[in-house]
């Protein structure tokens, strides 16, 4: 993308590249260590990466061309031989790797919370920064407001809500940290914020005179008002939420509660997905996350180390000869793991040794009480089915809290007859889509998925078995149906769900996310666009700005004692203003002149952000001028 600076030369006097803070740390970049275990032009996934690489990367190379901020409460191991987490990896890894990004977050050390230079670490053409968040700080943000009190309003978990006098406190200055630490890149393109941890950063950045394009992307669902007011601080952190320009969020219906939020709270409206504050405007989007379904292909053919082969091939053979369905989850109370095995006690009571269930459930947040509470719970459980339905050679149930590999565990998928994603809610599950993309053609397994997954949106009930997660006979029924269904039938489903797997992959959820953050990104400061008082402009405006910048240039060039001449150009100024800025209150993101809201209104009595003593360059340039 060329930039604006450059094609308005002969328009607009001044209008120079400013990229001193890029070219610094470009420089220091070059100088930084790479991650353990990569070479130089390679980035970490380079080993599962080896086939259709140009193919698969397509999407991340249309991205716009930026230098880009992550920042996210962990961020991925970028190394090849360990198994990506999440989605959020596997979206985020190509991105950092080929696009020069910089990827923000937590170390696993904690610090004194003194300022410190970047950590930074080469990976690819970019960098991670692991940061050493405050030790004073760091129990009441993460095991506290954001796991004990955030986490489960967000899955609209009221019952399993806790939390501390003073962990909002820690919250905010565990989110203060990072803003600061965000500082040393603050001339960077923009920045690209994830999940509930960090949902006041945009406002703690702006504190700091951080001025550029910044997203949100909430890979958790949002709950309906009545469950969100539940959360200490919740019109605070909305209001936050909305110094974002771009809120992005897996589903409709994430997004639909979040407008509602707003409308009950606030008294605003959206207007082609647009909400406008006194700072300006916040766009809002649906971008459903994906999965990679070429890669998963590869990890079907990928050899496995000699101990997983053997733990693999030891674990299949306890299911040999006999049907079984597979769950893999974080052992976690959201993904309704406990309620899946009374199903299962009620599918195996009314068809003994029908299908057994292969569980996967690595320990998750060990350290919060509630989670040490539901591992009780769930092995319980299933100690309790497998007396009464299991045998000397066969459990009805086989447990694990085991890791695998993608590449293991994508064989499991194949294996499995029937695949058990059904969280009480979730923001999208990508074991739905995995187990889908690693079945065999010819012969798929079949998907019960709760309805309450994010992944519903995607697939009907004419592709998945979509069941209410908190009803045991319903799953039951699910189980039963899809261990008895035709093969024609099956093979139907999966192709649908499939179609729909490749038509939109992880790699095009990560570009459309960057080429709509890329609309609000500030190209030329406001000083050098005369009457266009406070804001800043976009490339999408600049066609409409030149004829303006053109009027005012002839204008400019008539002699003051021409004075009908004078005042005939200054009519053809203020009509190629007015032309420029009427299409800017429904979609420019930083909006000059955005309508008073009324007195009512909350949200009009937030204090405008101010810069702190350490301001940005844009800080000086911006100025108010008068208006034709």
């Amino acid at each position: 993308m060329v930039r604006i600076h450059d094609a308005l030369d002969t328009a607009t006097s001044g209008a120079t590249e400013q990229d001193g803070g890029q070219t610094a740390f470009d420089m220091h970049l070059d100088g930084v260590p790479l991650e353990q275990g990569q070479h130089e032009g390679a980035g970490p996934s380079a080993a599962v990466v080896s086939r259709d690489t140009e193919d698969r990367l397509d999407a991340v190379n249309r991205q716009p061309d930026m230098k880009l901020v992550v920042i996210s409460n962990r961020v991925a191991p970028f190394d090849p031989n360990k198994p990506q987490t999440g989605g959020l990896a596997a979206g985020l890894e190509p991105v950092v790797e080929r696009s020069g990004a910089l990827w923000m977050g937590s170390s696993d050390t904690r610090g004194d919370g003194t300022e410190q230079p970047l950590p930074l670490v080469k990976t690819g053409a970019g960098a991670v920064a692991r940061l050493d968040l405050p030790e004073a700080d760091y129990p009441g943000y993460y095991r506290g407001f954001s796991n004990s009190t955030l986490w489960p309003a967000l899955h609209s978990l009221r019952q399993r809500m806790s939390g501390s006098e003073g962990d909002y406190d820690s919250y905010r200055n565990v989110n203060a940290f990072i803003a600061q630490a965000a500082f040393d890149v603050r001339d960077l393109d923009a920045f690209w914020v994830h999940d509930y941890h960090l949902l006041p950063l945009a406002a703690e950045l702006h504190r700091l005179g951080i001025d550029r394009p910044t997203g949100f992307f909430l890979h958790t669902p949002w709950p309906a008002p009545d469950m969100i007011e539940r959360v200490p601080h919740h019109r605070e952190l909305m209001k936050m939420m909305l110094e974002y320009d771009l809120l992005g969020f897996q589903t409709n219906r994430d997004l639909n509660n979040f407008l509602a939020g707003l409308r009950v709270y606030f008294g605003l409206e959206s207007k082609d997905g647009i909400v406008t504050t006194e700072r300006g405007q916040t766009r809002l989007q649906q971008f459903p996350i994906g999965i990679d379904p070429k890669q998963f292909a590869e990890y079907l053919a990928a050899d496995l180390s000699p101990v997983e082969e053997e733990k693999l091939s030891s674990l299949l053979e306890k299911f040999e000869g006999s049907k079984f369905a597979i769950g893999v989850d974080r052992l976690d109370y959201t993904k309704g793991i406990d309620k899946r095995v009374q199903a299962f006690n009620h599918v195996l009571a009314a068809n003994p040794g029908s299908i057994s269930l292969l569980q996967i459930a690595p320990s998750s947040r060990a350290d919060v009480g509630e989670y040490q509470k539901y591992k009780e719970d769930v092995e319980n459980a299933i100690s309790l089915v497998n007396a009464e339905h299991g045998t000397d050679e066969r459990k009805a149930i086989h447990y694990t809290n085991d890791s695998f590999s993608q590449a293991a565990l994508a064989r499991l998928y194949r294996a499995a007859h029937v695949g058990l994603v059904t969280p009480l809610r979730d923001g999208m599950n990508l074991v739905a889509k995995e187990y889908v993309a690693a079945q065999d053609p010819n012969d798929p397994g079949v998907l019960v998925l709760s309805k309450f997954a994010g992944a519903a949106e995607d697939f009907s009930d004419d592709e998945a078995l979509l069941i209410d997660p908190n009803n045991p006979e319903e799953i039951a029924d699910a189980i039963s149906k899809a261990t008895n269904m035709p093969l024609e039938e099956r093979v139907m489903r999966w192709r649908s769900m499939m179609d729909k797997i490749e038509s939109y992959t992880i790699h095009d959820w990560s570009a459309d996310y960057l080429r709509e953050l890329d609309k609000s990104r500030i190209t030329v400061p406001a000083d050098q666009f005369h009457h266009l008082g406070l804001g800043w402009t976009n490339e999408a405006k600049m066609p409409l700005h030149q004829d303006y910048a053109a009027a005012l240039t002839a204008y400019n060039e008539i002699e003051p004692a021409a004075a009908a001449l004078k005042e005939a150009a200054y009519a053809d100024v203020k009509s190629a203003f007015e032309v420029l800025a009427a299409p800017l209150k429904h979609t420019q993101d930083r909006l000059w002149d955005s309508p008073a809201p009324p007195a009512s209104q909350d949200i009009a009595s937030t204090p405008t952000l101010q810069s702190s003593t350490r301001p940005t360059m844009e800080d000086t340039a911006r100025r108010t001028v008068p208006r034709p």
